[in-house]
């Protein structure tokens, strides 16, 4: 039987941490090994929660289209489109059982027969698009030709080829191609910590170690994976690998905390555990990144365990000079299923952060850039280094193999 857990708030309260206001500090007359949980100088502990936050309203008004739906990932896509001011006019796929899904979900939206409905369109000033990953890139550029910007899923682009005429595309037309990079974009812890990095409360970022373990056939949750895996999804040549595929997440991570322009992959290896059955697929991956203003490390793998109660006990760490923070983003393990938990330390105090209250800036930037033209949702520059150093992590990883 599964154990009932506890909010951290109520623990807190339960053990007489927290005054009847909820305050983030101990009682001052605990004995200070109490206080410091384990002996030592004397701690402050924090409980905060961010107060709630209204979404933006939309400034804007843009007409989108969906180009391709193999991964689930493309309800996240529209969502945060649509609070950005997005209104989606049509939509194709080329699998009945994912347009089956998606007209159940969106039974108003036009469903066209080609792509290249999709194209001609001259309405549509946006094309998102979670289409078979070694696929995204050519209709990224057909819809940049198009004179439309796109919005890939990651990975977004899988190999160099594609990513030189990406950024042949981009100089030739003033078009956008981006990248949903949704677990720093579309969480709202690593939002808070990107504020929080940026206004120096740890000082300068020194390395980030990004933890993601993600679930085949998820018993919880909703990533992409709860009616079982596509063929596409063991070919590595079609999902792009793991340090591609989910790596693409990790990596842009990696250059905007530490802010760096600049940077190479100093060692990567991959590795297929427990799916032999699937000889192309890698269930385990990581890398060690070497950027201008910082380091980085990245662990992949898909094992996580079903008792966890979701897809992946994702976790972000960035190491400052003058402190660091902990994002665990989707579950706090044996406390609460509750994700969007931010932990930070520096010379004065330790505090936990609750961020689920405030809002998810990317959607109304996004559509903002469309209209004006600007880059202010996702840098350019930086969407396509991490998905090329992405790509450079697994043409030149080393493949392991583990004894039984």
């Amino acid at each position: 039987m599964r154990g009932k857990f506890t909010p951290r708030r109520e623990f807190l309260k339960q053990a007489g941490f927290l005054g009847s206001l909820g305050s983030a500090a101990m009682m001052a007359g605990m004995p200070e090994p109490a206080m410091a949980f384990g002996g030592g100088r004397s701690a402050v502990i924090e409980d905060a929660v961010l107060p709630a936050q209204a979404e933006e309203t939309p400034k804007y008004h843009i007409k989108f289209a969906v180009c391709g739906m193999s991964h689930d990932h493309i309800y996240g896509m529209i969502g945060a489109v649509q609070r950005g001011g997005g209104e989606m006019v049509a939509a194709w796929s080329g699998e009945d059982d994912k347009l089956a899904m998606f007209t159940k979900r969106f039974p108003n939206v036009k469903i066209v027969k080609t792509q290249e409905e999709i194209l001609n369109d001259p309405s549509v000033q946006l094309v998102l698009s979670s289409q078979i990953a070694n696929e995204r890139a050519p209709l990224g550029v057909k819809a940049m030709r198009h004179g439309k910007d796109f919005l890939s899923d990651k990975p977004g682009i899988t190999t160099l080829e594609q990513l030189d005429e990406v950024r042949k595309t981009i100089a030739e037309t003033g078009r956008i191609y981006a990248i949903m990079y949704s677990e720093r974009l579309e969480v709202k812890a690593a939002v808070y910590a990107g504020t929080l990095v940026q206004q120096g409360a740890i000082g300068k970022v020194i390395q980030t170690i990004n933890i993601a373990p993600h679930q085949i056939f998820q018993r919880a949750g909703n990533a992409g994976g709860g009616s079982g895996r596509p063929e596409w999804f063991w070919h590595a040549n079609q999902f792009g690998g793991i340090l591609c595929d989910i790596g693409s997440h990790q990596v842009d991570q990696f250059l905007y905390y530490t802010g760096s322009t600049q940077a190479e992959v100093a060692e990567s290896q991959i590795a297929n555990v427990r799916h032999p059955e699937h000889p192309e697929f890698q269930d385990f991956g990581d890398m060690v990144l070497r950027g201008n203003h910082g380091l980085g490390y990245v662990r992949l793998d898909w094992f996580t365990p079903d008792g966890l109660g979701t897809w992946g006990d994702g976790r972000l760490f960035i190491l400052g000079t003058d402190g660091y923070i902990e994002v665990r983003k989707y579950t706090n393990v044996a406390v609460s299923h509750q994700g969007n938990n931010l932990f930070i330390v520096d010379k004065n105090q330790a505090r936990y952060i609750d961020c689920n209250q405030m809002p998810l800036p990317f959607g109304p930037q996004f559509v903002a850039d469309v209209v004006n033209r600007t880059h202010t949702a996702q840098d350019q520059t930086q969407c396509l280094l991490a998905a090329e150093l992405v790509i450079k992590a697994q043409m030149n990883a080393k493949q392991v193999t583990l004894e039984a």
